[in-house]
Order: C-alpha cells, then sequence, then structure tokens
C-alpha cells in the first residue's frame, strides 16, 4: 500500500480538515441519493476507499446501478471518469496504453506512448473477470504503484487514482477467476444485494421519467487529496491495534489465535496487508463520523468488506455451504 509523501498537517490545519469531512460526506450521500435509491451502505463504503485512497471490487448481479453509482460519484466529486468494458479478447495495452512509431516532420521515426483509460482519476472496470488473466495483471502496477512503466519509462497516473471493479456472480461462462494477488489490491471486497420493496418502487418510478436530476458538485480533486491525508493523521489506540491484528492472525489455520472452525474451513488466511486496511479503514469511519480517533467498533465494521476476500476457503468449507462471511461473524463474535 502506497503512501503520498506530503508534509505533516499543522494541529490547525487537521483539526479544520477533520471537521469538514462529516458534513461533505453528508453532503455526497445526499447528492448520490438522488439517483441512487436503496444502497446507502455501498454508498458509505464507496466513501470510504475515497478516502483511504484505495480500490474496491463490486459484485452483484446486472440491473443494480453499479455504473450509475460510481459515474454519479464522479459527478459529485468533480473526479475525471473513464468506464472499461472488459471483454476475453482485450490486451494489456487496451488498458495501460501502447507505443506507436511515429515519424515526425524531418522524417526520423520514434515510439509515442499513447495512454489507455487507465489514466483517469477513477476507473470503472467493468465486469472485470471477464477478461483474461495476463490482462487483469496488467491493472496491478496501477493499483499498486499509481504508475504505469514499459521499455525503461515510468507515467504516473492522476492524483487522486481509484480503480471500482464490478464483477457478475451469475454467468460464469466465459469469465477468469480473478488471482489471489489481483484481489489482494482491492482495499473493499462489496456485495450489492437487491433493494427494498420501498427503494425499488422508487426506482421503478423516478427512473422512468423524462426528468433530468442535477446533482451539485460537492468537493474538488483536491479537497480529497488534503482528506485522505487527513485521515492518515488520526491516531491509534495501542488495545485497537491490537485487535486488528489478533483478528487478522485468527484468521490463518496455522496461528495459535486460530479457532478451530477456522482450522476446519480455511485454506489460506488474511495477510499482513489486511491490518493495514483494517486500521486506514477504521481511521476513515471515525473521521465520517466525527471522531479524532479509532475505536474497536470501527474495527468490526470495515472487517467483513477487508478481509471477505482474502480469507479462501478449502473443499470442505464449500460441501457445508460455509462462508467467509460466516467465518468472519464467528470471529468478531
Amino acid at each position: 500500500m502506497m503512501s503520498s509523501a506530503v508534509e505533516t498537517l499543522s494541529p490547525e490545519r487537521l483539526k479544520e480538515l477533520l471537521a469538514a469531512i462529516p458534513a461533505d460526506g453528508e453532503a455526497i450521500r445526499r447528492e448520490i441519493g438522488k439517483r441512487v435509491f436503496g444502497q446507502e451502505r455501498l454508498i458509505e463504503d464507496l466513501l470510504l476507499a475515497l478516502l483511504c485512497r484505495s480500490h474496491c471490487l463490486l459484485t452483484g448481479v446486472p440491473g443494480l446501478a453499479k455504473t450509475l453509482l460510481i459515474k454519479t460519484l464522479s459527478e459529485v466529486t468533480e473526479l475525471d471518469f473513464t468506464r472499461v468494458q472488459f471483454t476475453p479478447d482485450m490486451m494489456p495495452g487496451d488498458i495501460t496504453g501502447s507505443e506507436i512509431l511515429e515519424e515526425d516532420a524531418e522524417g526520423k521515426r520514434h515510439f509515442e506512448f499513447i495512454k489507455g483509460p487507465v489514466f483517469t482519476q477513477l476507473l470503472l472496470a467493468d465486469e472485470i473477470n471477464r477478461t483474461s488473466p495476463k490482462t487483469q495483471a496488467a491493472l496491478l502496477e496501477a493499483m499498486e504503484e499509481r504508475q504505469i512503466s514499459m521499455n525503461g519509462r515510468i507515467w504516473p497516473l492522476p492524483d487522486p487514482f481509484f480503480v471500482l471493479a464490478t464483477q457478475n456472480p451469475i454467468e460464469q461462462e466465459g469469465t477468469y477467476q480473478l488471482p489471489e494477488a489481483q484481489q489482494d489490491r482491492f482495499m473493499f471486497s462489496l456485495y450489492i444485494d437487491y433493494p427494498d420493496s420501498a427503494a425499488e418502487k422508487r426506482i421503478m418510478l423516478e427512473t422512468t421519467r423524462n426528468d433530468q436530476i442535477a446533482l451539485n458538485k460537492v468537493v474538488t480533486a483536491a479537497r480529497i487529496r488534503e482528506y485522505q491525508h487527513a485521515v492518515r493523521e488520526l491516531p491509534v489506540p495501542d488495545s485497537v491495534a491490537d485487535f486488528a491484528l489478533h483478528l487478522v492472525r485468527s484468521t490463518r489455520p496455522a496461528e495459535p489465535e486460530a479457532s478451530e472452525t477456522v482450522r476446519k474451513y480455511v485454506r489460506w488466511g488474511a495477510g499482513p496487508r489486511a491490518g493495514q486496511y483494517l486500521i486506514l479503514a477504521g481511521k476513515a469511519y471515525a473521521a465520517l463520523a466525527g471522531r479524532a480517533n479509532v475505536s474497536r467498533m470501527d474495527i468490526m465494521r470495515a472487517a467483513p468488506p477487508v478481509l471477505r476476500h482474502r480469507v479462501l476457503l478449502n473443499f470442505r468449507a464449500q460441501a457445508d455451504e460455509v462462508t467467509a462471511d460466516m467465518l468472519i461473524a464467528g470471529l468478531l463474535k
């Protein structure tokens, strides 16, 4: 996980930014809620990813407004937005960009790098599991290092830079399972469920009119960078850090902290990056709630989306219909 090389905030500036985060967070939720109904928890998790400078993997059936939600988020935050529809025949250069041979006015030839769609601030990788592992791997450097390297040269990506990837859990034909290393680059794995009946009725009525809903701009990209910096300055008590560490280590079957259930059903537990993301997500939860320190409840709230794609189950778990969320819930108890 990469940190920004920025100067330390003064106490006065830090206090000012932390005081503004809850109000702007509520304003963003309110604006997105004008177009996207019944997904309040998902909207909050995407806000947390913005504050944490991290990426999200969204899993849900078609028609649950995944694309609309991400596009709306870019509008209210003034982030450059690019959507890429992943397909089986897509090549890595279609994502990162490629070099082409150009000829100048004097007839001399040289290679010119043409930037791909990854050079944006908010990248929607739609149905990422439909493309080959080779193309999926092209995103690894971009997500981790926030840069693209080719033929000995490095091109930095815009700041901030977020990848929000979607995948369809129903259709498995023609899809490729994301490698564990790729999944680990996503801070959150989010499940998008069907809305309740009231929200679904509102969707039916609101989206079948001619009215165009105007959205207000809430924050700029520069402001988001300041908020990201302020969130990282929040203190974490040792007791909370110990709780997060114990939670992560208890997902590993070989560790003494592991329960019999974990040893029975888990093949591989969460790695050190999970602890980093638990702490970072806890800081973001505290900041959105207007608090200046992180609590154990913040870590518990962050545990399911941070851990569910990092706990790899064995065949016995599949046979007994045990899910990662069920195991995590048991650990939190």
